[in-house]
């Protein structure tokens, strides 16, 4: 049965972008031919494999036209200022996370979903996958993208140094760690920093225009129970047990040369580690955090991810919509959101493609689900949010070296950063 969103959803749509003129790199031109139509695409780089598979498949399934896809890979977190640089002459499809739709909108630049596109995406699609793609506009619910992937963080560890009662908290995982054999996470990025926050129950609210700009920013981070929570996000920096300046290369080598044995990452980074852990790959929702230690409000406080979606949208000012739309489609359907999990190991969002017996069978497919249940929406998070957060993650770093860090004055900077 297809599902209908409440205000009725009108027009076709998806949006992408290529941004600053000159900004293309390491861009691949496939089967170049005058008469070809030419489709750019921008995504991240990890899904190079996917992408070749991808361009080939669409054109043996479409042999009366003649395809040149331009592939050139991005950042995701930064799509949307690219974007925005030069909207009429960005990339026809691109991926970005969901939190960037209402600035794409805002831009002009991410075409609207209708027609026989929106109802295959609403009947084949996970419902909160489309709510993530989804905003209201005129008064209507309106979709501007494809959602393809969940877009969260966990817990992955080698199990021959931690067992699964031992990474149920950080205090567990800590127990079995040394200098020599870290537990990394990213205290100097926001997506995952602020997971200390969400699971005390603090965070912030965007009041929005007609246009979609920001017009007022609260963020309650800076509370007393917010103190306590940089304070014990400090004592962790603290902790030579922990590598607080983690980052995706440094995560992936150090389980490659046993220096770290737990972090907190993504679904993008699990070929790498189940290649480096062999036998002792293994996978959780995220730990548990020590609150106001050594006082009478000492408790386990549950980590709390962010949660939300990848999506591929087409650029408003596409001079190959159509095709971009379709070539679009063709990538979030069943069949391919199959091959992309065998290559990546993104759980689907298509639900006859999360029926699969590998996606079921799929260790970190559990894990993710588990910690989903722990989970924020990421939706209307402020734009403001992630420069600050990497500050202050930045600023305990150092402190570590220097010995100087006031938690309530570099918090309240922090947060002061964050408002509007």
């Amino acid at each position: 049965m297809k599902r209908i969103l409440k205000s009725g959803i009108v027009g076709l749509a998806v949006c992408y972008a290529v941004g600053q003129v000159g900004a293309l790199t390491a861009c691949r031109t496939t089967g170049e031919n005058s008469d070809a139509i030419t489709i750019t695409v921008w995504t991240a780089e990890g899904d190079a494999e996917f992408m070749k598979w991808a361009q080939e498949e669409f054109k043996r399934e479409n042999p009366n036209k003649k395809y040149n896809f331009v592939i050139d890979y991005q950042g995701e977190n930064d799509i949307a200022t690219r974007i925005l640089n030069d909207v009429e002459n960005a990339a026809d499809v691109f991926s970005f996370p969901n939190d960037q739709i209402a600035k794409l909108v805002n831009g002009d630049a991410l075409s609207r979903l209708g027609g026989e596109v929106l109802e295959d995406a609403l009947e084949d699609l996970d419902e909160k996958a489309m709510d993530s793609a989804t905003i209201k506009k005129d008064g209507l619910d309106q979709v501007y993208g494809l959602p393809y992937t969940d877009n969260t963080f966990f817990l992955y560890y080698d199990k021959s140094v931690l067992t699964e009662e031992d990474v149920r908290s950080l205090d567990g995982i800590l127990s079995k760690c040394t200098v020599q054999k870290q537990f990394a996470m990213p205290f100097n990025d926001g997506w995952y920093s602020s997971a200390f926050y969400f699971g005390k129950g603090l965070g912030y609210n965007v009041t929005y225009d007609a246009n979609f700009a920001e017009t007022k920013i609260e963020c309650d981070f800076d509370s007393e129970i917010g103190e306590q929570v940089t304070q014990a996000m400090w004592q962790l920096a603290q902790d030579q047990r922990v590598k607080a300046d983690a980052n995706d290369s440094k995560i992936t080598a150090g389980f490659n040369d046993g220096s770290i044995v737990a972090a907190t990452t993504g679904i993008w980074n699990k070929t790498a580690i189940k290649n480096y852990l062999g036998d002792n790959f293994a996978v959780a929702k995220l730990p548990t955090y020590t609150y106001a230690k050594g006082t009478d409000n000492e408790e386990q406080v549950q980590l709390v991810s962010f949660a939300g979606y990848k999506l591929l949208g087409v650029n408003n000012y596409s001079k190959q919509k159509s095709e971009a739309v379709k070539f679009a489609k063709f990538c979030v359907e069943e069949e391919s959101q199959i091959k992309r999990f065998d290559l990546r190991g993104y759980l689907p969002t298509d639900e006859d493609a999360r029926e699969n017996e590998r996606v079921q069978s799929d260790a970190c497919a559990r894990a993710i689900a588990a910690q989903l249940a722990h989970s924020k929406e990421q939706k209307n998070v402020p734009s403001t949010l992630w420069v600050p957060m990497e500050g202050l993650g930045n600023a305990m770093i150092t402190g570590v070296a220097s010995g100087n860090f006031n938690v309530k004055q570099q918090l309240q900077a922090c947060v002061s950063a964050i408002k509007k």
